[in-house]
């Protein structure tokens, strides 16, 4: 039940911004027509209403999950929704305000005003919105990008039963056909299924998976053979979430799961992970907090850094570059440039001399790119924003976008990305974060990749708001320390 929240509840937070927009805008407005062109926020009794309003408003559309289904609703059945959020809201605050036995100093007028206003221009606002979504197709970048896993005989039935009132939920962007021989000659790979590419066989199945960007897994299993019972631990092992279309198999060792609605199909949902809406609220509240604060630390740093790193190196003042995120997905990280314009091309010149013996990371003591490296072990500016993590803070926009969270794993780059295993991918089904359990575990120590993952993976499995938060004040022990010694 949370996991379903939680998916509506991040997949339509745009409708819920714009619905506690429309919920304020409707209070000024009631408030103007009663008591003229004032503002109602200077007034005490008024102001904590409009607060207290906002919480109760933006609780009831999730927990009554106002926005479930919105995508596909027309426009009788939004209204209908629309009508019930405004009454019980109102209902709400009507109720709060007897509690607080101020009912006969808060205007009557403006309580109704506010209630048909919030009702007739939230309904407005959402019939609007949607249709820019249809319009600009917006929809489908914001899908989870979905493969199934299933047999030549039954893809193409399978496929048309969970894209059946699938509209704004997922995206099936591959298909991998399974049996005992080859691929079978009437879906070659390459071909498609109902406008949906055959992209693997059982041969190179998890290698596809392994270097595409995939968030979930629909698994055909009704027919149960070791080989898919294989597959389907190794994905979990990648840290992505599966629908097994199988009743619960005894045979089957599978971590959290539960039984969910996939189109048509009832299937059973298994992640080595699954977080409750409460969670995701909290932790994607803190990094949109953490975010702003930094955002605006940043652009202070900016005023003083940039002038010094143009000066020692002419040039860009961030650096940026693709990394990989959460699932697969490609983003551009910022930093502030540390290092000198060429670093890249000399990285390939300087891997010998890398500390991390099997290449999955490069990590060098008294890298020469760094600007400033010519003047002795860590004397350079470059080393000085390093080791104070000051070149990290334009990373805050990037959780900002949603791309990063102030805590998680390090996100690599798209070379490391490539030389994973199977296992390793499993240490980014979380988003990764500006610093993780690995970096206050003493990162200048760890060389060993494995030791990374295993740091990482156990970051994924006991996570808590908690875990967040002591990993966050480490961070900046260890930060304070690394300035203390220099």
């Amino acid at each position: 039940m949370y996991q379903r929240r939680l998916q509506g509840w991040m997949k339509h937070f745009d409708f819920i911004v714009l619905d506690a927009l429309c919920f304020q805008v409707s209070f000024i407005l009631a408030c103007i027509i009663r008591h003229g062109m004032v503002n109602p926020y200077e007034s005490v009794l008024y102001r904590n209403v409009a607060f207290v309003g906002f919480f109760v408003q933006v609780l009831i559309l999730i927990e009554m999950r106002n926005f479930h289904n919105v995508l596909k609703r027309g426009y009788y059945q939004e209204f209908l929704r629309m009508l019930q959020a405004a009454f019980v809201t109102m209902l709400m605050v009507t109720f709060y305000l007897f509690l607080i036995q101020q009912g006969g100093t808060f205007s009557r007028i403006v309580l109704v005003a506010w209630g048909v206003q919030y009702g007739a221009l939230g309904y407005l606002v959402r019939c609007v919105w949607k249709y820019i979504l249809h319009s600009r197709d917006v929809l489908n970048k914001g899908k989870r990008r979905m493969v199934l896993i299933s047999t030549p005989e039954k893809a193409e039935h399978t496929l048309k039963g969970i894209l059946e009132k699938s509209y704004g939920g997922f995206q099936v962007t591959g298909i991998i056909l399974i049996k005992e021989n080859a691929v079978g000659e009437d879906y070659p790979i390459g071909s498609q299924i109902l406008e949906v590419p055959v992209v693997a066989d059982d041969d190179n199945a998890l290698e596809w998976i392994c270097r595409d960007w995939v968030d979930e897994v629909f698994l055909d299993l009704r027919e149960i053979s070791p080989k898919r019972k294989e597959l389907l631990q190794v994905i979990i092992e990648m840290g992505m979430v599966a629908h097994v279309n199988v009743g619960d198999d005894p045979e089957l060792v599978l971590p959290k799961k539960q039984i969910q609605k996939m189109g048509q199909y009832t299937v059973l949902t298994v992640s080595s992970n699954m977080l409750s809406l409460k969670q995701v609220f909290m932790k994607r509240a803190m990094d949109i907090l953490g975010g702003l604060v930094g955002c605006l630390i940043t652009g202070i740093l900016f005023l003083f850094l940039a002038p010094i790193i143009y000066i020692k190196s002419p040039g860009p003042i961030f650096f940026t570059q693709m990394r990989v995120g959460r699932n697969g997905r490609l983003f551009k990280i910022y930093k502030f440039r540390s290092m000198y314009m060429d670093a890249e091309e000399r990285k390939k010149d300087l891997m010998e001399q890398n500390d991390v013996a099997d290449g999955m990371m490069f990590k060098m003591e008294n890298d020469p790119r760094i600007i400033g490296s010519e003047k002795g072990d860590g004397k350079g500016f470059g080393n000085f924003i390093r080791k104070t993590s000051l070149d990290e803070f334009p990373q805050f926009y990037n959780i900002l976008k949603g791309d990063m969270s102030l805590v998680g794993t390090r996100p690599p780059t798209v070379d490391e990305w490539e030389k994973y295993d199977f296992h390793h991918r499993g240490r980014l089904s979380m988003k990764p974060g500006l610093t993780g359990m690995w970096q206050v575990s003493g990162r200048s120590d760890i060389l060993d990749f494995e030791e990374v993952v295993a740091l990482d993976r156990k970051y994924i499995n006991e996570w808590s708001f908690i875990l967040d938060f002591k990993i966050l004040l480490k961070t900046i022990v260890v930060v304070l320390k690394r300035e203390g010694s220099r």
